[in-house]
């Protein structure tokens, strides 16, 4: 009997406490894209909800041309994407607003099982690597750039997206921009013809084949190869000079971009191979999406008042921790002024 008593009063509770849970999460805000700010959204998104009882937010974390197609289907309360929408995505998406929530990095990582060296990359040779003309490590134009290092007679293996990314849209900007070639073969878009190499799904994905592949070459950004202890390659800038990828590249190339007061008003703007001394050279906003008439107001509401929070101090003090950079005072006070185009339902 006393057996049973405790059996009753253990179920009560564990119901009571699934109900509690519901009761807390009273209203459920769906999002879904890029892969690349998956890390700060993320935190963005647990810390809202601990500062907002009852809000909590979903998001999936599928790539940037899932996040447009799933906003365009009104299938999310909110998308995503590292890529801000062309004018023809605009055209099945009218009313769309793009809001940039921090920049970050796209690196070129490599696994070389016992090669110690960080190499140097050019964005021409980076370009012919991916276009699969350069097949070895030991290559003339990589050995070039890299005086003094033995590099392995060993095969290259690329690694790619196998989705629509935002990811791989900031790394066909910037070869477009420095390969005459790729911008003719391969363009920029946020899903390409890969004429070799590995797919996977996300920037965790092209990680983990980046890990599993000895001799395999690919991108990802910056946060997942530190995460994972990924070797990186510096980059040659626009201005010549060598760098590695850090905020304070980022922040370089978002300010040579333009001055604030020629930003485009709908913040769609490319700051990749910027001219900026220590600028580095595969930076890049991501984007939240949002519908400018919003249909439920109690989402709605929700949905401004989070853009203010993670535009404000509190959201914008997450970014560096997590190796994005915050954005530029300036930007934010023009992002206000878009918050409040957003349209609630009365």
């Amino acid at each position: 009997m006393r057996n049973r008593k405790i059996l009753i009063l253990s179920t009560a509770l564990i119901l009571a406490g699934a109900f509690l849970t519901i009761a807390r999460a009273d209203l459920l805000i769906n999002g879904a894209g890029a892969t690349f700010p998956y890390p700060i959204y993320s935190k963005w998104f647990d810390a809202y909800a601990k500062a907002n009882p009852g809000i909590q937010f979903n998001y999936q974390s599928i790539g940037s041309g899932g996040g447009i197609r799933m906003l365009t289907q009104k299938a999310v309360d909110f998308g995503a994407s590292d890529a801000p929408m062309t004018d023809e995505q605009l055209s099945k998406a009218p009313g769309t607003l793009h809001f940039p929530t921090v920049m970050g990095a796209v690196v070129v990582a490599y696994n070389l099982p016992g090669f110690q060296k960080t190499l140097r990359f050019t964005g021409p040779v980076v370009a012919d690597i991916f276009m699969g003309k350069i097949t070895k490590w030991n290559d003339p134009a990589i050995a070039k750039l890299n005086p003094g290092v033995t590099l392995p007679d060993s095969d290259i293996t690329i690694a790619h997206r196998s989705d629509g990314s935002g990811t791989t849209y900031i790394f066909a900007d910037y070869l477009s921009k420095v390969s005459p070639e790729w911008a003719k073969s391969m363009g920029k878009n946020t899903a390409l013809k890969w004429p070799t190499g590995l797919g996977g799904k996300g920037n965790e994905g092209v990680t983990a084949v980046i890990q599993q592949t000895p001799g395999a070459i690919g991108y990802v950004e910056l946060i997942y190869a530190l995460n994972n202890n990924i070797t990186f390659a510096e980059l040659q800038n626009k201005s010549g000079k060598w760098v590695m990828a850090n905020l304070e590249g980022v922040t370089e190339a978002a300010v040579s971009a333009a001055s604030w007061f020629n930003m485009p008003a709908d913040f769609r703007v490319s700051i990749t191979d910027e001219r900026g001394a220590n600028a580095y050279p595969i930076s890049s906003f991501t984007y939240l999406l949002v519908d400018r008439q919003q249909t439920d107001k109690a989402k709605g509401e929700q949905i401004v008042k989070f853009l203010k929070w993670a535009l404000g101090p509190d959201g914008q003090a997450m970014a560096e921790p997590l190796k994005y950079a915050p954005l530029p005072p300036k930007l934010i006070k023009e992002e206000e002024k878009q918050i409040g185009k957003i349209q609630l339902p009365k």
